[in-house]
């Protein structure tokens, strides 16, 4: 990678990809692929590059796109095993999530 002062990091939605993806220094460094239904985004698989893992990118990534579907009034859907687990250690989600999809 390239020199520190050029690593910014930066959280996107790409609706064209329907995912929220991380880049670092502009180059992409992962995503959390998400469906879409109204007031409803479901999270189906979080993908971090091997380069880019230990540095904890998928944390910053999965709260950016959590934060981004509580502002937008939707409900999370948490399909992905990432981001079940994630949210089971941050309970200030727990009012906006649906996890009856994925505990049967």
């Amino acid at each position: 990678m390239a020199d520190d002062a050029d690593q910014t990091t930066s959280v996107t939605r790409n609706d064209d990809e329907s995912r929220y993806e991380i880049r670092v220094g502009g180059t992409l460094a992962g995503f959390v692929a998400f469906r879409q239904k109204p007031g409803r985004l479901s999270f189906t698989h979080t993908l971090i590059e091997p380069e880019f893992e230990g540095l904890g990118l998928g944390s910053v990534l999965v709260r950016s796109a959590l934060d981004d579907v509580v502002a937008s009034g939707d409900t999370i859907v948490p399909y992905c095993t990432f981001v079940q687990s994630w949210l089971k250690r941050h309970p200030e989600f727990e009012g906006t999530v649906d996890w009856k999809p994925v505990q049967q």
